[in-house]
């Protein structure tokens, strides 16, 4: 069975993360959606609404499931028995970060990191520009999928 572990902080879920899980989901028998949890940062949406944003939007695919984790990456894949990690590319500059990860991860695991492109419609949405939109008070309806914007409340 090929599991995956794809990491995030999904604050929130952006339509870019939904075009790289949606083309995965051929590729692997399950997709795990792990929203890493990290008490110094600080989250605009709780991981109640995270969680509940990722599960709204993939409820018609039973090969994904949502779960949280603290710690790394790769302890918690080997927690779950995934062989795979994986991440989407935006850029140049996602591709040399996460390169140094992917490698470092698979020297202390063996776990390999699956990267995918994201598509050219999609290659500018960061959850970071989202949120930036949103404080704001911009329309991010075309940023995110329809999950997230009746949770906005400001």
């Amino acid at each position: 069975m090929k599991k995956a572990v794809f990491p995030g902080s999904f604050d929130p879920i952006t339509l870019g993360h939904v075009d790289i899980i949606t083309r995965a989901i051929p590729l692997f028998d399950e997709i795990v959606i792990a929203i890493g949890v990290n008490a110094k940062k600080n989250y605009m949406f709780t991981i109640e609404q995270r969680m509940k944003f990722i599960q709204n939007t993939f409820f018609a695919h039973d090969k994904i499931s949502v779960e949280t984790y603290k710690g790394l990456t790769v302890d918690y894949c080997k927690q779950i028995n995934a062989d795979f990690i994986l991440r989407g590319l935006r850029n140049p500059a996602d591709f040399e970060f996460e390169k140094a990860i992917a490698q470092t991860n698979r020297k202390l695991s063996g776990i390999e990191t699956i990267f995918l492109l994201t598509s050219a419609e999609t290659s500018y949405i960061s959850s970071s520009i989202v949120r930036d939109v949103m404080k704001n008070g911009g329309d991010a309806s075309s940023l995110v999928p329809t999950s997230v914007i009746p949770k906005i409340d400001f």
